[in-house]
């Protein structure tokens, strides 16, 4: 099993009460912390601009300029986002921003893209908020303004959402020395209609629903999505994102809910809140001690989960639960 993990940036309120001037240091730590040890195949930011689970002031700091950063500030580990917004940004200039990254990384880019949610983000910053079935027709049609960017270096489309003629790729991204050969595209989402159907056409890798259950359910909708199109199955990386509540013993996960729930609280949520995301991030599937999470992945694999993107929430302020999983999971399953 492959494995990649996120590095604070805000959206989660996982840097709530370190000095602004100082966050840059603490991210830029962890993913160098991670660069040097090849277990960790990627990391990961979130394409947000507000916080979650409710808008607030705490800081949130912008995907692709992290992603430009840790391109210069790291060496070997990969770089993606999960997921951007297509909405967010024409899709020529994404490509041509991506292009670039992936040359200041030599090569380490993984486009990560999606429809987007979250509705106050997008009035707030002014995109409106179209209904999902507009959010997709944006999605599809911008796929394929990449997947001609990376390919051929130009694109052309008199779509319905955008319009380009002969935007030009150049230079081309480290990645693409053939159609078979470019930077990963990473569809997330588990709609069933139409984001895995566009997945089944353009993605390289998935990203959906991680519980045991949900991503057999997921699967096989896929499966049958890619034999509509006439895709390999097996052609495509199926991911999931997993928070990871870990400890030696129940006693020390149960520690580290409670200090999610009171770091929730001094974030500014009310108790109710915060007590209420403590609930949710309880029932994860990785939320136990080493031998049950790696009991759990085994079972995730055999059902074609291979590529475990994982959140410690209290990365930026104590990093031994990381530690453990590296210690004890990782070398079970990696």
């Amino acid at each position: 099993m492959r494995f990649g993990v996120f590095v604070p940036q805000g959206w989660k309120m996982d840097l709530v009460g370190i000095e602004p001037a100082r966050q840059w240091q603490v991210m830029n730590d962890l993913a160098q912390r991670f660069d040097a040890d090849e277990r960790w195949e990627s990391i990961w930011v979130f394409d947000h601009f507000h916080t979650t689970p409710v808008p607030t002031e705490q800081a949130t700091h912008e995907a692709w300029s992290l992603m430009a950063a840790f391109a210069a500030s790291t060496s070997r580990i990969r770089l993606g986002q999960m997921c951007t917004c297509m909405a967010y940004r024409n899709p020529g200039y994404l490509a041509k921003v991506a292009a670039t990254i992936d040359i200041i990384s030599g090569g380490r880019v993984e486009m990560g893209i999606g429809a987007g949610w979250y509705e106050h983000e997008w009035r707030a910053y002014g995109y409106g908020f179209p209904r999902a079935g507009v959010r997709l027709e944006m999605l599809r049609e911008g796929v394929d303004v990449f997947r001609q960017m990376w390919t051929t270096g130009s694109a052309t489309l008199d779509g319905k959402h955008y319009q380009l003629d002969g935007a030009i790729c150049q230079p081309q991204p480290l990645q693409t020395t053939s159609p078979e050969n470019r930077i990963p595209m990473w569809v997330a989402g588990g709609g069933e209609k139409k984001t895995l159907r566009i997945a089944a056409e353009y993605a390289d890798y998935t990203n959906f629903d991680g519980s045991p259950e949900g991503f057999v359910a997921k699967s096989a909708i896929l499966e049958q999505h890619c034999k509509d199109v006439g895709r390999d199955f097996g052609s495509i990386v199926r991911s999931a994102n997993y928070n990871v509540f870990i400890g030696e013993n129940a006693q020390e996960v149960q520690d580290r809910l409670d200090w999610l729930e009171e770091h929730y609280r001094e974030a500014g949520l009310t108790a109710e809140k915060a007590a209420e995301q403590r609930a949710n991030f309880s029932r994860g599937p990785l939320v136990g001690t080493p031998e049950q999470i790696v009991e759990t992945l085994r079972g995730l694999e055999a059902s074609g989960m291979t590529y475990a993107i994982t959140n410690f929430a209290e990365a930026a302020y104590d990093t031994s639960g990381i530690e453990l999983f590296e210690s004890q999971v990782l070398p079970e399953l990696g």
